[in-house]
Protein backbone atom coordinates (compact mmCIF):
# COMPACT_ATOMS: atom_id res chain seq x y z
CA UNK A 1 0.00 0.00 0.00
CA UNK A 2 1.30 3.23 -0.96
CA UNK A 3 1.34 5.75 1.93
CA UNK A 4 0.59 8.63 -0.13
CA UNK A 5 -2.92 6.77 -0.84
CA UNK A 6 -3.71 6.59 3.34
CA UNK A 7 -6.18 9.74 4.36
CA UNK A 8 -8.27 8.27 6.64
CA UNK A 9 -6.93 7.43 10.35
CA UNK A 10 -6.95 3.41 11.39
CA UNK A 11 -4.77 0.74 11.50
CA UNK A 12 -3.53 -0.76 7.92
CA UNK A 13 -2.02 -4.04 7.34
CA UNK A 14 0.71 -4.49 4.28
CA UNK A 15 1.69 -8.09 3.46
CA UNK A 16 5.08 -8.53 2.02
CA UNK A 17 6.06 -11.41 -0.30
CA UNK A 18 9.06 -13.40 1.34
CA UNK A 19 9.36 -15.79 -1.37
CA UNK A 20 10.47 -14.74 -5.05
CA UNK A 21 8.24 -16.62 -7.92
CA UNK A 22 8.93 -20.10 -9.15
CA UNK A 23 9.54 -21.73 -12.02
CA UNK A 24 7.62 -24.30 -13.27
CA UNK A 25 9.14 -27.24 -15.68
CA UNK A 26 7.35 -27.32 -18.88
CA UNK A 27 6.03 -30.81 -20.21
CA UNK A 28 8.42 -32.62 -22.54
CA UNK A 29 6.41 -34.83 -24.01
CA UNK A 30 3.66 -34.03 -26.25
CA UNK A 31 3.65 -35.29 -29.66
CA UNK A 32 1.38 -33.28 -32.25
CA UNK A 33 0.25 -36.10 -34.60
CA UNK A 34 -0.81 -35.10 -38.25
CA UNK A 35 -2.55 -37.47 -40.79
CA UNK A 36 -5.51 -39.48 -41.68
CA UNK A 37 -7.74 -40.55 -38.86
CA UNK A 38 -10.92 -43.22 -39.23
CA UNK A 39 -13.38 -40.08 -39.13
CA UNK A 40 -12.99 -36.44 -37.17
CA UNK A 41 -16.36 -36.05 -35.39
CA UNK A 42 -18.09 -35.79 -32.02
CA UNK A 43 -21.46 -34.88 -30.56
CA UNK A 44 -22.02 -33.41 -33.79
CA UNK A 45 -19.22 -31.18 -34.36
CA UNK A 46 -16.05 -31.75 -36.96
CA UNK A 47 -12.93 -31.78 -35.78
CA UNK A 48 -11.43 -32.12 -38.92
CA UNK A 49 -8.78 -29.16 -39.30
CA UNK A 50 -8.91 -28.45 -35.37
CA UNK A 51 -5.65 -29.03 -33.30
CA UNK A 52 -7.44 -31.16 -30.38
CA UNK A 53 -5.59 -32.40 -27.42
CA UNK A 54 -6.06 -36.29 -25.94
CA UNK A 55 -5.47 -37.65 -22.97
CA UNK A 56 -5.86 -41.26 -24.00
CA UNK A 57 -6.55 -43.82 -26.59
CA UNK A 58 -9.99 -43.73 -25.32
CA UNK A 59 -9.97 -40.02 -26.03
CA UNK A 60 -8.99 -40.61 -29.55
CA UNK A 61 -11.30 -43.12 -30.43
CA UNK A 62 -14.14 -41.33 -29.32
CA UNK A 63 -13.56 -38.58 -31.77
CA UNK A 64 -11.59 -40.07 -34.05
CA UNK A 65 -13.01 -43.48 -34.45
CA UNK A 66 -15.65 -45.05 -36.00
CA UNK A 67 -18.84 -45.70 -33.18
CA UNK A 68 -19.20 -49.13 -32.64
CA UNK A 69 -22.76 -50.82 -32.88
CA UNK A 70 -24.91 -52.25 -30.15
CA UNK A 71 -24.03 -55.76 -29.60
CA UNK A 72 -24.28 -58.57 -30.37
CA UNK A 73 -22.80 -57.34 -33.74
CA UNK A 74 -19.19 -57.01 -34.28
CA UNK A 75 -16.87 -53.94 -33.42
CA UNK A 76 -16.70 -51.17 -36.53
CA UNK A 77 -13.34 -51.59 -38.39
CA UNK A 78 -11.09 -48.58 -37.87
CA UNK A 79 -8.41 -49.25 -40.58
CA UNK A 80 -9.10 -51.42 -43.88
CA UNK A 81 -6.06 -52.05 -46.42
CA UNK A 82 -6.37 -54.17 -49.05
CA UNK A 83 -3.92 -56.79 -50.68
CA UNK A 84 -3.64 -58.67 -54.04
CA UNK A 85 -1.64 -61.83 -54.07
CA UNK A 86 0.21 -61.62 -58.17
CA UNK A 87 1.82 -64.59 -59.37
CA UNK A 88 5.29 -64.40 -60.24
CA UNK A 89 7.61 -66.10 -62.83
CA UNK A 90 10.48 -66.37 -60.39
CA UNK A 91 10.77 -65.85 -56.52
CA UNK A 92 10.82 -62.11 -55.85
CA UNK A 93 13.40 -60.14 -54.52
CA UNK A 94 11.77 -59.08 -51.53
CA UNK A 95 10.20 -61.01 -48.68
CA UNK A 96 6.71 -60.22 -49.31
CA UNK A 97 5.65 -63.62 -51.13
CA UNK A 98 4.25 -66.94 -50.67
CA UNK A 99 4.84 -69.91 -52.16
CA UNK A 100 1.57 -71.50 -53.37
CA UNK A 101 1.68 -74.60 -55.36
CA UNK A 102 5.24 -74.43 -56.07
CA UNK A 103 4.10 -70.78 -57.73
CA UNK A 104 5.52 -67.51 -56.05
CA UNK A 105 2.99 -64.86 -55.23
CA UNK A 106 3.46 -61.55 -54.11
CA UNK A 107 1.57 -59.81 -51.50
CA UNK A 108 1.05 -56.12 -52.68
CA UNK A 109 -0.99 -53.24 -51.72
CA UNK A 110 -3.32 -51.39 -52.80
CA UNK A 111 -1.32 -47.88 -52.40
CA UNK A 112 -4.82 -45.83 -51.98
CA UNK A 113 -6.17 -48.08 -48.31
CA UNK A 114 -2.30 -47.67 -46.74
CA UNK A 115 -2.32 -44.94 -43.90
CA UNK A 116 -0.31 -45.72 -40.40
CA UNK A 117 -1.57 -42.73 -38.32
CA UNK A 118 -4.08 -44.80 -36.73
CA UNK A 119 -1.79 -47.41 -35.69
CA UNK A 120 1.11 -45.01 -34.93
CA UNK A 121 -1.53 -43.73 -32.23
CA UNK A 122 -2.31 -47.00 -30.76
CA UNK A 123 1.25 -48.04 -30.81
CA UNK A 124 2.43 -45.04 -28.56
CA UNK A 125 -0.47 -45.38 -25.97
CA UNK A 126 1.40 -49.01 -25.79
CA UNK A 127 4.75 -47.77 -25.29
CA UNK A 128 3.68 -45.35 -21.97
CA UNK A 129 2.36 -42.47 -24.21
CA UNK A 130 0.07 -39.69 -22.65
CA UNK A 131 -0.72 -36.43 -23.97
CA UNK A 132 -0.97 -35.78 -27.02
CA UNK A 133 -2.35 -33.52 -29.96
CA UNK A 134 -3.89 -34.90 -33.33
CA UNK A 135 -4.57 -32.75 -36.17
CA UNK A 136 -7.07 -35.01 -38.36
CA UNK A 137 -6.36 -33.45 -41.50
CA UNK A 138 -8.67 -35.91 -43.33
CA UNK A 139 -10.62 -39.15 -43.55
CA UNK A 140 -9.75 -42.25 -45.94
CA UNK A 141 -9.98 -42.31 -49.82
CA UNK A 142 -11.30 -44.80 -52.20
CA UNK A 143 -9.45 -47.93 -53.03
CA UNK A 144 -7.72 -48.03 -56.31
CA UNK A 145 -8.77 -51.62 -56.70
CA UNK A 146 -5.01 -51.94 -58.12
CA UNK A 147 -1.84 -53.43 -56.23
CA UNK A 148 1.16 -51.08 -56.59
CA UNK A 149 3.92 -52.74 -58.31
CA UNK A 150 6.60 -55.40 -57.37
CA UNK A 151 9.20 -53.77 -55.44
CA UNK A 152 7.77 -50.11 -55.96
CA UNK A 153 7.64 -47.75 -53.01
CA UNK A 154 3.89 -47.36 -51.63
CA UNK A 155 2.41 -43.73 -52.64
CA UNK A 156 -0.99 -43.71 -51.72
CA UNK A 157 -2.53 -40.64 -53.64
CA UNK A 158 -5.31 -40.08 -51.45
CA UNK A 159 -2.78 -38.57 -48.96
CA UNK A 160 -1.90 -34.92 -50.30
CA UNK A 161 1.20 -32.83 -49.28
CA UNK A 162 -0.97 -29.36 -48.75
CA UNK A 163 -3.32 -30.80 -46.40
CA UNK A 164 -0.59 -32.11 -44.79
CA UNK A 165 1.14 -28.73 -44.58
CA UNK A 166 -2.26 -26.91 -43.76
CA UNK A 167 -2.18 -29.32 -40.56
CA UNK A 168 1.07 -28.43 -39.38
CA UNK A 169 0.20 -24.64 -40.02
CA UNK A 170 -2.54 -25.08 -37.10
CA UNK A 171 0.43 -25.92 -34.62
CA UNK A 172 1.58 -22.64 -34.95
CA UNK A 173 -1.02 -21.68 -32.16
CA UNK A 174 0.00 -24.53 -29.68
CA UNK A 175 2.54 -24.09 -27.74
CA UNK A 176 2.69 -27.25 -25.78
CA UNK A 177 3.47 -29.50 -28.02
CA UNK A 178 7.12 -30.63 -27.91
CA UNK A 179 7.31 -33.28 -30.83
CA UNK A 180 5.78 -33.07 -34.53
CA UNK A 181 5.02 -36.22 -36.22
CA UNK A 182 3.56 -37.04 -39.29
CA UNK A 183 3.77 -41.12 -40.30
CA UNK A 184 1.97 -41.15 -43.22
CA UNK A 185 4.55 -38.64 -44.94
CA UNK A 186 6.66 -41.37 -46.58
CA UNK A 187 3.41 -42.23 -48.05
CA UNK A 188 4.34 -39.37 -50.14
CA UNK A 189 6.14 -38.83 -53.15
CA UNK A 190 9.98 -38.24 -52.51
CA UNK A 191 9.99 -34.72 -53.75
CA UNK A 192 6.51 -33.57 -51.73
CA UNK A 193 8.10 -35.75 -48.70
CA UNK A 194 11.43 -33.46 -48.39
CA UNK A 195 8.79 -29.86 -48.56
CA UNK A 196 7.05 -31.13 -45.54
CA UNK A 197 9.99 -32.62 -43.90
CA UNK A 198 11.84 -29.20 -44.66
CA UNK A 199 8.38 -27.00 -43.49
CA UNK A 200 8.72 -29.24 -40.44
CA UNK A 201 11.91 -28.20 -39.40
CA UNK A 202 11.51 -24.62 -40.34
CA UNK A 203 8.27 -24.50 -37.95
CA UNK A 204 10.39 -25.99 -35.20
CA UNK A 205 13.37 -23.92 -35.81
CA UNK A 206 11.43 -20.84 -35.71
CA UNK A 207 9.04 -21.90 -32.63
CA UNK A 208 11.66 -23.45 -30.52
CA UNK A 209 9.25 -25.37 -28.81
CA UNK A 210 9.69 -29.09 -30.76
CA UNK A 211 11.46 -31.44 -32.31
CA UNK A 212 10.23 -33.53 -35.85
CA UNK A 213 10.18 -37.39 -35.67
CA UNK A 214 10.89 -38.39 -38.93
CA UNK A 215 10.02 -41.57 -41.04
CA UNK A 216 12.62 -42.62 -44.14
CA UNK A 217 10.58 -43.32 -47.55
CA UNK A 218 12.10 -47.11 -48.40
CA UNK A 219 13.05 -47.79 -44.56
CA UNK A 220 9.78 -50.57 -44.85
CA UNK A 221 11.34 -52.84 -47.61
CA UNK A 222 14.88 -51.94 -47.87
CA UNK A 223 17.09 -53.63 -49.97
CA UNK A 224 19.61 -55.59 -48.07
CA UNK A 225 22.36 -54.09 -50.45
CA UNK A 226 21.44 -51.15 -51.95
CA UNK A 227 19.54 -49.69 -48.76
CA UNK A 228 22.03 -46.35 -48.14
CA UNK A 229 20.26 -45.49 -51.32
CA UNK A 230 17.43 -44.27 -49.69
CA UNK A 231 19.40 -43.09 -46.62
CA UNK A 232 20.83 -40.32 -49.12
CA UNK A 233 17.98 -39.67 -50.52
CA UNK A 234 16.73 -39.13 -46.83
CA UNK A 235 20.13 -36.89 -46.37
CA UNK A 236 19.35 -34.94 -49.69
CA UNK A 237 15.81 -34.10 -48.75
CA UNK A 238 15.85 -32.18 -44.97
CA UNK A 239 18.13 -29.48 -46.25
CA UNK A 240 20.16 -27.67 -44.02
CA UNK A 241 17.52 -25.28 -41.84
CA UNK A 242 16.80 -26.51 -37.90
CA UNK A 243 19.01 -29.84 -38.19
CA UNK A 244 19.19 -29.64 -34.40
CA UNK A 245 15.77 -30.16 -34.25
CA UNK A 246 15.37 -33.07 -36.45
CA UNK A 247 15.30 -36.67 -35.74
CA UNK A 248 15.44 -39.79 -37.82
CA UNK A 249 15.30 -43.07 -37.11
CA UNK A 250 15.64 -46.25 -39.56
CA UNK A 251 14.35 -48.93 -39.87
CA UNK A 252 10.43 -49.07 -40.10
CA UNK A 253 9.30 -51.71 -37.15
CA UNK A 254 7.49 -55.30 -37.17
CA UNK A 255 4.80 -55.02 -35.02
CA UNK A 256 1.98 -56.96 -33.16
CA UNK A 257 -0.55 -54.09 -33.55
CA UNK A 258 -2.93 -55.69 -35.92
CA UNK A 259 -3.92 -58.97 -34.47
CA UNK A 260 -5.83 -61.94 -36.96
CA UNK A 261 -9.09 -60.48 -36.04
CA UNK A 262 -7.93 -57.35 -37.56
CA UNK A 263 -7.13 -59.00 -41.18
CA UNK A 264 -9.82 -61.76 -43.45
CA UNK A 265 -10.59 -62.41 -46.70
CA UNK A 266 -12.30 -59.07 -47.03
CA UNK A 267 -8.89 -57.32 -46.66
CA UNK A 268 -7.74 -59.92 -49.90
CA UNK A 269 -8.97 -58.30 -53.33
CA UNK A 270 -11.42 -56.06 -52.67
CA UNK A 271 -13.19 -59.01 -50.92
CA UNK A 272 -13.57 -59.88 -53.95
CA UNK A 273 -13.71 -63.91 -52.88
CA UNK A 274 -13.90 -65.05 -56.62
CA UNK A 275 -10.30 -63.60 -57.34
CA UNK A 276 -9.36 -65.78 -54.00
CA UNK A 277 -11.36 -68.88 -55.06
CA UNK A 278 -9.12 -70.31 -57.79
CA UNK A 279 -5.96 -69.68 -55.34
CA UNK A 280 -7.36 -72.16 -52.60
CA UNK A 281 -9.25 -73.86 -54.95
CA UNK A 282 -6.92 -74.97 -58.22
CA UNK A 283 -8.20 -77.28 -60.80
CA UNK A 284 -4.87 -79.15 -60.17
CA UNK A 285 -5.27 -79.66 -56.21
CA UNK A 286 -8.92 -78.83 -55.73
CA UNK A 287 -9.93 -77.83 -51.93
CA UNK A 288 -13.76 -78.76 -51.69
CA UNK A 289 -14.27 -77.25 -48.54
CA UNK A 290 -12.94 -73.78 -49.48
CA UNK A 291 -15.15 -73.93 -52.22
CA UNK A 292 -18.14 -74.58 -50.03
CA UNK A 293 -17.18 -72.03 -47.83
CA UNK A 294 -16.57 -68.94 -50.58
CA UNK A 295 -19.88 -70.18 -52.48
CA UNK A 296 -21.63 -69.67 -49.02
CA UNK A 297 -20.01 -66.45 -48.97
CA UNK A 298 -20.72 -65.28 -52.64
CA UNK A 299 -24.17 -66.65 -52.33
CA UNK A 300 -25.32 -65.33 -48.99
CA UNK A 301 -28.77 -67.26 -48.04
CA UNK A 302 -31.52 -65.86 -46.20
CA UNK A 303 -29.23 -66.42 -42.97
CA UNK A 304 -25.38 -65.51 -43.43
CA UNK A 305 -23.24 -66.09 -41.31
CA UNK A 306 -20.96 -63.30 -40.18
CA UNK A 307 -17.42 -62.21 -41.77
CA UNK A 308 -15.82 -63.28 -38.45
CA UNK A 309 -17.62 -66.81 -38.61
CA UNK A 310 -16.65 -67.09 -42.73
CA UNK A 311 -13.13 -65.91 -41.76
CA UNK A 312 -13.04 -68.19 -38.66
CA UNK A 313 -14.46 -71.69 -41.43
CA UNK A 314 -11.37 -70.55 -43.80
CA UNK A 315 -9.09 -70.66 -41.34
CA UNK A 316 -9.99 -74.21 -39.81
CA UNK A 317 -10.72 -75.30 -43.50
CA UNK A 318 -7.21 -74.39 -44.98
CA UNK A 319 -3.84 -74.33 -44.10
CA UNK A 320 -2.96 -72.38 -47.26
CA UNK A 321 -5.42 -69.13 -46.11
CA UNK A 322 -4.10 -69.38 -42.94
CA UNK A 323 -0.28 -68.74 -44.71
CA UNK A 324 -1.86 -66.19 -46.81
CA UNK A 325 -3.53 -63.95 -43.80
CA UNK A 326 -0.73 -64.47 -41.56
CA UNK A 327 1.97 -63.15 -44.42
CA UNK A 328 -0.72 -60.03 -45.11
CA UNK A 329 -0.49 -59.47 -41.15
CA UNK A 330 2.94 -59.36 -40.96
CA UNK A 331 2.93 -56.70 -43.70
CA UNK A 332 0.00 -54.36 -42.38
CA UNK A 333 2.20 -54.78 -38.84
CA UNK A 334 4.89 -53.15 -40.43
CA UNK A 335 4.89 -49.37 -39.32
CA UNK A 336 7.18 -46.26 -39.46
CA UNK A 337 8.51 -46.28 -35.89
CA UNK A 338 7.83 -42.43 -35.21
CA UNK A 339 4.87 -43.12 -33.06
CA UNK A 340 6.53 -45.96 -31.04
CA UNK A 341 9.66 -43.23 -30.54
CA UNK A 342 7.04 -40.97 -29.28
CA UNK A 343 5.81 -43.25 -26.61
CA UNK A 344 9.61 -44.50 -25.41
CA UNK A 345 10.33 -40.84 -24.81
CA UNK A 346 7.47 -40.19 -22.84
CA UNK A 347 8.17 -43.13 -21.07
CA UNK A 348 11.71 -42.43 -20.22
CA UNK A 349 11.22 -38.79 -19.57
CA UNK A 350 8.69 -39.58 -16.82
CA UNK A 351 10.90 -42.19 -15.48
CA UNK A 352 14.26 -40.81 -15.93
CA UNK A 353 13.70 -37.14 -17.49
CA UNK A 354 14.41 -35.20 -20.69
CA UNK A 355 18.26 -35.66 -20.06
CA UNK A 356 17.93 -39.11 -20.71
CA UNK A 357 18.33 -40.09 -24.21
CA UNK A 358 15.90 -42.16 -25.20
CA UNK A 359 18.61 -45.04 -26.50
CA UNK A 360 19.42 -48.51 -24.96
CA UNK A 361 15.50 -49.03 -25.00
CA UNK A 362 12.98 -51.40 -26.56
CA UNK A 363 9.90 -50.36 -28.20
CA UNK A 364 7.06 -52.47 -26.69
CA UNK A 365 5.39 -54.20 -29.73
CA UNK A 366 8.38 -54.83 -31.73
CA UNK A 367 8.85 -58.40 -32.54
CA UNK A 368 10.65 -58.31 -36.00
CA UNK A 369 13.12 -55.74 -38.39
CA UNK A 370 12.73 -55.58 -42.10
CA UNK A 371 16.52 -55.30 -42.26
CA UNK A 372 19.28 -56.12 -39.40
CA UNK A 373 22.07 -53.64 -39.55
CA UNK A 374 25.57 -54.21 -38.24
CA UNK A 375 28.19 -52.57 -36.64
CA UNK A 376 29.97 -51.59 -39.43
CA UNK A 377 26.31 -50.74 -41.55
CA UNK A 378 25.44 -48.48 -38.70
CA UNK A 379 28.51 -46.66 -38.91
CA UNK A 380 27.34 -44.50 -41.82
CA UNK A 381 24.06 -43.81 -40.12
CA UNK A 382 25.48 -42.54 -36.73
CA UNK A 383 28.16 -40.22 -38.43
CA UNK A 384 28.17 -38.87 -41.61
CA UNK A 385 29.98 -36.01 -43.31
CA UNK A 386 26.96 -34.41 -43.47
CA UNK A 387 26.31 -34.23 -40.24
CA UNK A 388 22.83 -36.09 -40.77
CA UNK A 389 23.20 -39.12 -38.42
CA UNK A 390 20.25 -41.53 -38.33
CA UNK A 391 19.50 -43.14 -35.90
CA UNK A 392 19.36 -46.96 -36.12
CA UNK A 393 16.90 -49.64 -34.60
CA UNK A 394 19.05 -53.01 -34.28
CA UNK A 395 18.47 -56.42 -33.66
CA UNK A 396 21.03 -57.82 -30.74
CA UNK A 397 21.47 -62.18 -30.19
CA UNK A 398 20.06 -62.38 -26.45
CA UNK A 399 18.90 -59.69 -25.69
CA UNK A 400 15.91 -58.03 -28.29
CA UNK A 401 15.41 -55.26 -30.59
CA UNK A 402 16.52 -51.77 -29.04
CA UNK A 403 16.98 -48.19 -30.16
CA UNK A 404 20.82 -47.62 -30.66
CA UNK A 405 21.02 -44.02 -31.22
CA UNK A 406 21.18 -40.80 -30.16
CA UNK A 407 21.09 -38.03 -32.40
CA UNK A 408 20.63 -35.18 -34.14
CA UNK A 409 20.35 -34.16 -37.75
CA UNK A 410 22.92 -31.78 -36.98
CA UNK A 411 25.44 -34.65 -35.84
CA UNK A 412 28.22 -31.98 -36.99
CA UNK A 413 27.36 -29.32 -34.36
CA UNK A 414 29.25 -29.78 -31.02
CA UNK A 415 25.92 -27.99 -29.28
CA UNK A 416 22.99 -30.10 -30.72
CA UNK A 417 24.54 -33.12 -31.96
CA UNK A 418 22.38 -35.53 -29.28
CA UNK A 419 18.62 -34.98 -28.53
CA UNK A 420 18.77 -35.36 -24.79
CA UNK A 421 20.82 -31.99 -25.43
CA UNK A 422 18.38 -30.52 -27.64
CA UNK A 423 14.87 -31.71 -26.19
CA UNK A 424 16.19 -30.46 -22.53
CA UNK A 425 17.85 -26.73 -23.96
CA UNK A 426 14.10 -26.28 -25.32
CA UNK A 427 12.67 -27.30 -21.58
CA UNK A 428 14.64 -25.02 -19.75
CA UNK A 429 14.16 -22.04 -22.81
CA UNK A 430 10.43 -22.72 -22.28
CA UNK A 431 9.98 -23.02 -18.87
CA UNK A 432 12.08 -19.79 -17.63
CA UNK A 433 10.39 -17.68 -20.99
CA UNK A 434 6.96 -18.75 -18.69
CA UNK A 435 8.26 -17.40 -15.35
CA UNK A 436 9.93 -14.61 -16.77
CA UNK A 437 6.23 -13.10 -18.27
CA UNK A 438 5.45 -12.15 -14.82
CA UNK A 439 8.27 -9.27 -14.84
CA UNK A 440 7.30 -8.26 -18.24
CA UNK A 441 6.22 -3.67 -17.68
CA UNK A 442 8.36 -4.12 -14.18
CA UNK A 443 10.65 -1.10 -13.08
CA UNK A 444 13.84 -2.67 -15.26
CA UNK A 445 15.75 -1.83 -11.77
CA UNK A 446 18.36 -4.19 -9.40
CA UNK A 447 15.44 -5.45 -7.64
CA UNK A 448 13.88 -7.00 -11.05
CA UNK A 449 17.10 -8.16 -11.68
CA UNK A 450 17.92 -9.88 -8.51
CA UNK A 451 14.16 -11.66 -8.49
CA UNK A 452 14.73 -12.72 -12.13
CA UNK A 453 17.76 -14.20 -11.23
CA UNK A 454 16.75 -15.97 -7.97
CA UNK A 455 13.69 -17.03 -9.56
CA UNK A 456 16.04 -18.74 -12.49
CA UNK A 457 18.39 -19.61 -10.06
CA UNK A 458 16.29 -21.61 -7.86
CA UNK A 459 14.62 -23.81 -10.86
CA UNK A 460 18.57 -24.41 -12.23
CA UNK A 461 19.08 -25.61 -8.78
CA UNK A 462 16.24 -28.51 -8.70
CA UNK A 463 17.45 -29.72 -12.47
CA UNK A 464 21.24 -29.66 -10.80
CA UNK A 465 19.85 -32.15 -8.13
CA UNK A 466 17.68 -34.43 -10.45
CA UNK A 467 21.04 -34.98 -12.54
CA UNK A 468 20.37 -32.52 -15.28
CA UNK A 469 23.04 -30.53 -15.50
CA UNK A 470 26.30 -31.50 -14.65
CA UNK A 471 28.99 -30.35 -11.92
CA UNK A 472 30.21 -30.95 -8.68
CA UNK A 473 28.23 -27.83 -7.69
CA UNK A 474 25.55 -26.06 -8.50
CA UNK A 475 28.07 -23.34 -9.35
CA UNK A 476 29.46 -25.40 -11.84
CA UNK A 477 26.45 -26.61 -13.33
CA UNK A 478 25.15 -23.33 -14.32
CA UNK A 479 25.53 -19.51 -14.15
CA UNK A 480 22.54 -16.42 -13.74
CA UNK A 481 23.82 -12.86 -14.91
CA UNK A 482 21.58 -9.97 -14.95
CA UNK A 483 22.31 -6.62 -14.14
CA UNK A 484 23.61 -2.89 -15.65
CA UNK A 485 27.33 -3.46 -16.86
CA UNK A 486 27.14 -7.18 -16.89
CA UNK A 487 24.66 -7.76 -19.18
CA UNK A 488 23.21 -4.37 -19.72
CA UNK A 489 24.01 -1.49 -21.00
CA UNK A 490 22.18 2.11 -20.24
CA UNK A 491 21.25 2.42 -23.73
CA UNK A 492 19.49 -1.04 -22.93
CA UNK A 493 17.92 0.56 -20.00
CA UNK A 494 16.49 3.34 -22.20
CA UNK A 495 15.33 1.24 -24.51
CA UNK A 496 13.27 -1.45 -22.60
CA UNK A 497 15.36 -4.42 -22.56
CA UNK A 498 16.44 -6.62 -19.77
CA UNK A 499 19.21 -9.04 -20.86
CA UNK A 500 19.23 -12.53 -18.71
CA UNK A 501 22.24 -14.13 -19.65
CA UNK A 502 21.97 -18.11 -18.65
CA UNK A 503 24.66 -20.29 -18.87
CA UNK A 504 24.04 -24.22 -18.58
CA UNK A 505 26.63 -27.12 -18.24
CA UNK A 506 23.78 -29.93 -19.99
CA UNK A 507 24.45 -34.16 -19.13
CA UNK A 508 25.83 -35.30 -22.21
CA UNK A 509 25.29 -39.09 -23.14
CA UNK A 510 28.37 -41.81 -23.03
CA UNK A 511 27.93 -42.66 -26.56
CA UNK A 512 30.91 -44.48 -27.07
CA UNK A 513 32.35 -46.46 -23.87
CA UNK A 514 36.33 -47.40 -24.23
CA UNK A 515 37.54 -50.21 -22.49
CA UNK A 516 41.43 -50.43 -22.56
CA UNK A 517 43.29 -53.74 -21.68
CA UNK A 518 46.63 -54.71 -20.85
CA UNK A 519 48.58 -57.37 -19.46
CA UNK A 520 50.85 -57.23 -16.89
CA UNK A 521 53.43 -58.85 -15.24
CA UNK A 522 52.80 -61.25 -11.71
CA UNK A 523 53.33 -59.12 -8.72
CA UNK A 524 53.47 -61.23 -5.67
Amino acid sequence: MIESNIKTPGVYITEQSAFPNSVVQVATAVPAFIGYTPQAMYEGKSYTNVATKITSFADFMAIYGYPDPAPPAIPAVQYHPQYYLVKQKSMPADQDYILINSAYYSVLPDPNTIYYLYNSIRLFYQNGGGDAYIVSVGTYGQASGQPTGVGQQIVNPNVLLSELQHGLELLKSEQEPTMYICPEATLLPVSENATLMQSMLAQSEAMQTAICIFDIIGAGNPDPLNYSAAIETFRQSTGMQGLNYGVAYYPFIGTTIMQNADINYTNLFGGDVKQLAPILNPPENPDPVCAAILQQIENQGAAPLTIVQYNNALLNASKLYTGIINQVLKQANVLPPSGGMAGVITTVDNQEGVWQSPANTSIVGVVNLPIRLSDTQQASLNVDVSGKSINAIRFFNGIGILVWGARTLDGNSQDWRYIAVRRTMIMIEQSCKMATQAYVFSPNDKNTWEAVKATIGSFLTSIWKQGGLQGTSAADAFSVDCGLGTTMTGDDILNGFMNVVIKVAVVRPAEFIVLTFQQQMQKS
